[in-house]
């Protein structure tokens, strides 16, 4: 999970990008990224940490130009090359090329071992993006007559991109002296929309990762580019679109909905606040139907996007519905911190429970979903600790038992404290007196009952059906080897690159 934007305007975007990047924060805090294009010239300021961090006035002076693109990274597997990953990428050949990913290649040893064999072309870091780009690139070099691109030798590249990249991807890209490429992998796993703005020198456009940028930059939402589809808009604004794929369809990532996107936004014309409304109270249907026993006295969310569904379960089963604990604003997403003991520290950092509100009640906890386990175990302690008779925890998601390898740090089963336990043994691990999980059809049902036309979702973490039929057990265990020894050279503080098999995703 990343966050990707694009602009082509007739002013200067360099605060545009800033302001998009503070906006998609929340997809990743390992590393941020701005390029801007100024007179067939790029200029770039990249680096680790947050974006208020990586970008200081100096930096943004020497952003020049009126189109550009910016990405912040999800930190992912604990890369020793970090600060070398922050994208967006560059590479020089041919016409010059800048590019931002969100997603993960899950082919992107076979592309490298072609491009270096083959293509004569070489991957400097242990990024997928760069695999990707590094295709574009070839392809668009293919696509060219005499070195010349029109929108018809593009989308002519981006075709080829297709055919030879498996996995998930949503894409953002500059050519310097022609303009901005956007495009989405064939199966829509990712989200991508974008959107225009009338100015009174001409139309303005922006692709991002997430409605809610457009909505805050004062850009109207046109819609979300389709499955397959590649949107070029050149220097002076003028816009492109093709079909790019032989064979389409829609499947987004459900687990966007569950949690990593921002509740005000729309994905694929879906409301994300919508669907956590309507995962409330599916998971109140369900404590009423098979749950009564239980004698629940208040409802408490664990912030922050829980909160809607927390609320609505509240109010379908007629409890009382507070907030129980207290959040630290600067604190980072506890799910993707890298390591156990620090996302152990930083929950206790991070939320802080008030005893009035659990001293001596029947307490319910809704969170968004379990993964790890590490949070929800030191949550239901913080329960505990402020007093709780019993603590009842609920997940809006169902467990969490399979590894993600389309852009999600879920890459090992080892992790996944579902795997191989029943309901009753995680409950146990937890520590909590009562486990509630959502049910995958009800799930499904949340999210589709709000635009019917969506009915296909991608939802492997869940059920272990790749939607794009391109994994096998071999290479789920490739994987975990990989992740295991990324693990192992984090730890030891070596900083020595490994062939990783290109494995770290976007």
């Amino acid at each position: 999970m990343c966050g990707i934007l694009g602009i082509v305007s007739k002013s200067p975007v360099n605060q545009l990008l800033y302001d998009g990047l503070l906006v998609l924060q929340h997809r990743g805090q390992d590393a941020a990224g701005i390029v801007t294009a100024h007179k067939n010239a790029f200029h770039m300021h990249k680096g680790g940490g947050l974006v208020r961090d990586v970008f200081r006035t100096r930096n943004m002076r020497a952003l020049v130009g009126n189109m550009g693109i910016a990405h912040v990274r999800y930190p992912t597997a604990g890369s020793p090359e970090s600060t070398a990953e922050a994208q967006p990428f560059y590479v020089n050949s041919p016409f010059g090329i800048v590019l931002g990913h969100n997603g993960n290649l899950t082919n992107a040893m076979q592309l490298n071992n072609e491009l270096f064999r083959a293509d004569l072309r070489h991957v400097n870091t242990n990024s997928d993006s760069e695999v990707l780009l590094n295709v574009l690139a070839h392809e668009l070099q293919e696509s060219a007559k005499s070195y010349q691109l029109d929108p018809a030798a593009i989308f002519n590249a981006v075709s080829g991109v297709y055919m030879r990249c498996k996995g998930a991807y949503a894409v953002v890209a500059m050519i310097a002296g022609y303009g901005l490429l956007a495009f989405r992998d064939p199966y829509g796993i990712r989200p991508l929309v974008f959107g225009s703005i009338d100015t009174e020198h001409g139309v303005e456009y922006l692709v991002a990762s997430e409605s809610v940028a457009l909505d805050t930059l004062g850009f109207k939402l046109i819609r979300d580019i389709a499955p397959g589809e590649a949107v070029f808009i050149d220097e002076d604004g003028n816009f492109y679109n093709k079909q790019c794929a032989d064979n389409s369809s829609l499947n987004p990532c459900i687990f966007e909905y569950v949690y990593l996107a921002r509740p005000d936004s729309l994905m694929d014309s879906i409301s994300v606040y919508e669907t956590r409304l309507n995962m409330g109270e599916s998971l109140a249907k369900k404590i009423t139907k098979d749950m009564r026993h239980l004698d629940i006295d208040v409802v408490i969310p664990i912030p922050d996007s829980s909160r809607p569904s927390a609320l609505q379960l509240a109010n379908r089963l007629g409890l009382d519905f507070r907030e129980g604990f207290v959040k630290n604003r600067y604190i980072g997403r506890t799910f993707i911190m890298q390591e156990g003991q620090q996302r152990r520290k930083t929950v206790r950092q991070k939320l802080n429970a008030m005893s009035v509100e659990f001293r001596g009640k029947n307490v319910l906890l809704v969170d968004d979903s379990i993964v790890r386990g590490t949070t929800s175990r030191e949550i239901v302690q913080m329960a505990q600790e402020a007093g709780a008779h019993k603590v009842y925890f609920a997940s809006a998601a169902p467990p969490v038992r399979f590894p993600n390898v389309y852009g999600i740090d879920m890459p090992t089963r080892q992790e996944l404290i579902a795997t191989g336990r029943d309901d009753d043994e995680i409950r146990r691990e937890i520590g909590a007196d009562y486990l509630i999980y959502q049910d995958l059809s009800s799930l499904k049902k949340d999210v589709h009952r709000i635009m019917p036309s969506v009915s296909n979702f991608e939802t492997s973490c869940f059920d272990g059906r790749y939607i794009a039929g391109d994994i096998t057990p071999e290479y789920l265990a490739m994987v975990e080897s990989q992740r295991n020894a990324i693990t192992v050279l984090s730890q030891s503080g070596n900083s020595t690159q490994l062939d990783l098999s290109l494995v770290v995703s976007e």
